[in-house]
């Protein structure tokens, strides 16, 4: 807020600067620095700052409503989808660059269009408060590159909103274009009316997908790409635009969640906190989803069968919607605490898969990130390793309840858990509710990929007794209980062993997990793995701190509980390679150094079966 005045800069020395162009950005980022632990980080650089080359600020010329909105903005095209985006590189410049003239134009008309245009109901308006509500930003699908007609289009769009608009609660769908003329938003715009489709759950917005906060004022949590089936950049549309705002990083968490995508599906991909898209715009999750083709110049054309493309394109927004339904229900259980933690502009947000943003205020309230069950952040703070539910694509997996930041046990254990640490008790004890998500349902324990996993293949099997939490819990009458645990693990890991002989495997607990309910870790060697980020997640199971299941049985047959003692310190060890010892100064240079390394197991784990490898031929 300062005027006259020459404006600090990175090279004076500062590692992070936010500029604060009113009181709610002042209070914003006072209460996210007060809030921060000491483990929390923010990343380096200057947030906030408007294009120094404009001589009006943007706020300014809005207040004297001296600017008139642009009769049409960008492309002519009727669809957001394709041709009516910019090709990559101009996306590029326009997301790395600065504002550009085209685009505070285009920030200034999403805003004033109900000036510059007589809207039907179901447009933005002044009164729908673009800060409190979790957003769906969604493009229309198949209508630009793929030519489907547009007024078929448009009645599917509506009728699948209709549907899905009443189980949103507290969120709402946006149809984005970036045209004011666009055909398909008026369309919709006309049938939304007639169907009386609330507006303040659904309505459409003149803008580009990729800069709705920056440029438009929107926020939106969530957006939908409309990808191509290999879910790769590429094209000139909206798929590229997403790609390249986002950065290599949405690249990275798409390849981890599938690899291609079928004509009527969609796929949900937290989007890291290292991606330009969610640190300037805030958002924390993209839709990939893919719809019918009719171009027959594009492969895989339906020869204009409508028939079948309207049964795909109905199928593509009722997966696009159930995937915004599933972050809204996780969200929806997150403990208050995280919610409430960081409150900056969508410029600070760092977390998004932790990202429950169900009740943001006009102070721009920043949260943390989900993947659908358990949050590296979160977990973080409170120093303890990140152990992780299903390796699912949208996140589904139930809460415990939350009361203020903690969750009490409903068990006879006296410890207290977050509300986030409670999944995999809730899976235990309801697997009924997560069918999806389960490798294996057995009378006593339940078989489930680790969310996020450590090693290329890692395994978790859950004990299904209500009271074990943890090893401190176990004892002599649950000896049957780890030896069936071991049998079933074993039995996993020999399965993938037969479909890769080189793995090798451990199975093991931790002496204190951050996660409720017992569980046995089935985890490979090769700790490949972008999940495995810090000394807490190697030491967790490369020290003393992860028990073999081996020696935690032996432990109970003959003393009727496992030893369990400074575990702390364990975490806190300097980080050594699990095969020749050697030291190193950090994470990175670990992992060099282990995917190199063809030093022999130490002798302790070769013995007594620590280590499950695949029979020597």
């Amino acid at each position: 807020m300062l005027q006259k005045k020459e404006l600090p800069k990175l090279n004076e020395g500062f590692a992070r600067i936010v500029f604060c162009h009113n009181e709610n950005d002042v209070e914003a980022t006072i209460k996210a620095y007060t809030a921060l632990g000491p483990l929390d980080t923010l990343s380096n650089g200057c947030f906030g700052q408007k294009n120094p080359d404009a001589k009006i600020q943007l706020g300014i010329m809005k207040f004297l409503k001296k600017v008139e909105a642009p009769s049409s903005v960008g492309s002519s095209s009727d669809s957001v989808q394709d041709s009516a985006y910019p090709q990559a590189s101009d996306a590029n410049n326009i997301c790395c660059k600065g504002t550009t003239k085209d685009s505070l134009l285009l920030g200034v008309a999403s805003k004033e269009v109900k000036e510059s245009e007589n809207l039907a109901k179901g447009s933005v308006d002044a009164d729908v408060s673009v800060d409190e509500i979790t957003t769906l930003a969604f493009p229309s699908i198949s209508t630009a590159d793929f030519q489907f007609n547009n007024e078929t289009a448009s009645d599917i769009i509506v009728e699948k909103v209709e549907e899905f608009v009443n189980k949103l609660e507290n969120a709402r769908l946006v149809l984005v274009d970036l045209t004011h003329g666009s055909k398909i938003l008026s369309l919709v715009r006309t049938k939304a009316e007639k169907r009386n489709i609330d507006s303040k759950k659904f309505f459409t917005f003149v803008g580009n997908i990729t800069q709705l906060y920056s440029q438009g004022g929107l926020r939106c949590n969530v957006i939908a790409n409309a990808a191509n089936w290999r879910l790769k950049p590429g094209g000139g549309g909206v798929n590229a635009a997403i790609f390249t705002a986002a950065g290599l990083a949405l690249e990275t968490a798409t390849k981890e969640r599938a690899n291609s995508l079928l004509p009527g599906h969609a796929v949900v991909v937290p989007l890291p906190s290292d991606s330009p898209l969610y640190t300037r715009e805030g958002v924390s999750h993209v839709i990939h989803v893919l719809g019918p083709n009719m171009n027959p110049q594009r492969p895989n054309s339906l020869n204009n069968d409508y028939k079948k493309g309207c049964s795909i394109l109905r199928e593509a927004y009722t997966s696009l919607f159930t995937g915004f339904l599933s972050i809204l229900r996780s969200r929806s259980k997150l403990p208050r605490r995280i919610s409430e933690k960081l409150a900056l502009t969508p410029l600070d947000l760092k977390d998004p898969s932790l990202d429950p943003r169900n009740h943001l205020t006009n102070s721009d309230q920043k949260i943390k990130r989900d993947d659908g069950c358990v949050y590296e952040r979160s977990k973080k703070c409170k120093g303890a390793n990140d152990e992780t539910v299903a390796d699912i694509s949208a996140p589904s997996s139930t809460y415990g309840k939350v009361t203020g930041d903690k969750s009490k046990l409903e068990g006879p254990t006296s410890k207290t858990w977050g509300s986030w640490a409670q999944a995999l008790y809730h899976i235990a004890m309801h697997p009924e509710k997560h069918k999806d998500e389960l490798l294996e349902v057995l009378d006593d324990v339940l078989v489930l990929n680790d969310l996020y996993p450590k090693a290329c293949k890692h395994l978790l099997v859950l004990a299904r007794h209500e009271g074990l939490d943890g090893l401190v819990d176990v004892h002599q009458e649950h000896l049957q209980l780890l030896m069936t645990m071991h049998a079933v693990g074993l039995k996993w890991a020999e399965k993938l062993l037969h479909e890769d002989s080189s793995m090798v495997f451990r199975l093991g607990y931790h002496l204190a997990p951050s996660m409720r309910q017992l569980h046995l870790h089935v985890i490979s060697q090769d700790f490949n793995s972008n999940h495995l980020k810090n000394k807490k997640h190697w030491n967790s199971f490369n020290t003393a701190f992860f028990r073999d299941s081996v020696d935690v049985i032996e432990e109970i047959k003959n003393h009727g509980k496992a030893t369990i003692k400074d575990e702390d310190s364990q975490l806190s060890m300097e980080l050594r390679c699990h095969r020749c010892r050697s030291a190193h100064p950090n994470i990175p240079r670990l992992k060099s150094h282990i995917s190199i390394c063809q030093a022999p197991f130490p002798h302790a784990l070769l013995e007594n079966g620590h280590l499950v490898l695949a029979p020597k031929t």
